[in-house]
């Protein structure tokens, strides 16, 4: 079953320059002058209202813990925490739904923001997680949220939040690197073999251990008595980018409780089709720390290879994002 929708700029972007699917909001918005801001705003925000109204039974129903719509800040923000904060409230009040959440980026610069957020009562997707270190810091600033709303006398009953660690991208890259230890033949090319494709799933299975850790501790126990929720893990770049592998490696092995995996349409059917539902996450953990130790034993950096893919993603949005503006200018010239 299908609990939420995300967005992004990505998403974005495909749609509106690659299909004719916004044409009838488009076309009438492109003659009143309207700048390619405002014009992606006015329809991100109707789509997401929409969204989140097609949801709203599952909301209810689930007393508020599933059924979200996700929304980005604009990636330009990503290193801007009182923009963000000022975006994110701006997106909240916009939107006006209940089971919104506004999608903000786990850099450094955000880590603040999400707990401003969170205080403030907006649910937060907190996405680009890539590490298990930054991940923590994630949790920290959730339940630093929840506890000044607790002190401010608050409502936390309503307040939910998830963490969106990265997956498959992890492998694309380790994996490179891995290669180029193959190719050079020495004494470690066999043991390079050995762990293509294993450090996602293994740097996904451990930080689900620090969750654990927390989220049965005193400090969110005492938060869970007054209503707060937990932050739930979700899984997320979990299409596989390597043809060689199996469709659903990354939904297959990290099944457990709390969790939550953003599939894109084509690994939705896959799974569907012959993906296994059974408890995975907390398999084979003396594995994933002996994969991630033996990637540390070749030279291969986890902290450099997060940093770098934190790095990436905000590239990667940002240039979406522009891209997706410049689409739609691209459309104003077709449409004069």
């Amino acid at each position: 079953m299908i609990y939420g929708v995300t967005s992004n700029p990505s998403i974005f972007n495909n749609a509106i320059a690659k299909t004719n699917d916004y044409d009838r909001d488009l076309i009438p918005l492109l003659k009143q002058g309207k700048t390619s801001l405002e014009i992606f705003e006015n329809l991100a925000v109707k789509d997401i209202q929409a969204a989140c109204d097609l949801f709203a039974d599952l909301y209810r129903s689930t007393d508020g813990h599933d059924g979200f719509v996700s929304l980005e800040v604009a990636p330009t923000l990503a290193n801007d925490t009182d923009g963000t904060c000022e975006e994110a409230s701006r997106i909240w009040q916009l939107v006006d739904r209940p089971n919104l959440m506004v999608k903000i980026p786990a850099t450094m610069a955000g880590i603040p923001a999400i707990k401003h957020s969170i205080a403030a009562g907006i649910n937060v997707n907190v996405t680009l997680i890539f590490s298990q270190e930054r991940y923590e810091k994630v949790m920290d600033a959730y339940l630093s949220g929840l506890e000044l709303r607790a002190q401010a006398n608050k409502s936390l009953d309503r307040v939910a939040s998830v963490a969106s660690f990265f997956v498959s991208r992890m492998d694309s890259k380790v994996d490179k690197a891995l290669e180029a230890i193959q190719s050079d033949g020495g004494n470690n090319a066999a043991k390079a073999g050995e762990l293509m494709g294993k450090s996602a799933i293994a740097n996904a299975k451990l930080a689900y251990q620090k969750f654990s850790s927390i989220f049965v501790g005193e400090r969110f126990k005492k938060l869970q008595a007054k209503g707060g929720q937990i932050q739930r893990p979700l899984w997320a770049s979990t299409s596989t980018k390597n043809p060689a592998y199996p469709d659903t490696m990354y939904v297959d092995t990290l099944i457990g409780p709390h969790t939550v995996n953003t599939v894109p349409p084509q690994t939705l059917d896959a799974f569907n089709h012959h993906g296994e539902v059974a408890e995975t996450i907390e398999k084979d953990l003396p594995h994933a720390r002996q994969v991630l130790a033996s990637l540390e034993e070749l030279g291969i950096s986890i902290a450099n290879v997060t940093h770098e893919l934190e790095e990436e993603g905000v590239s990667s949005f940002s240039t979406a994002f522009e891209s997706l503006l410049t689409a739609i200018e691209d459309r104003r010239t077709e449409a004069m």
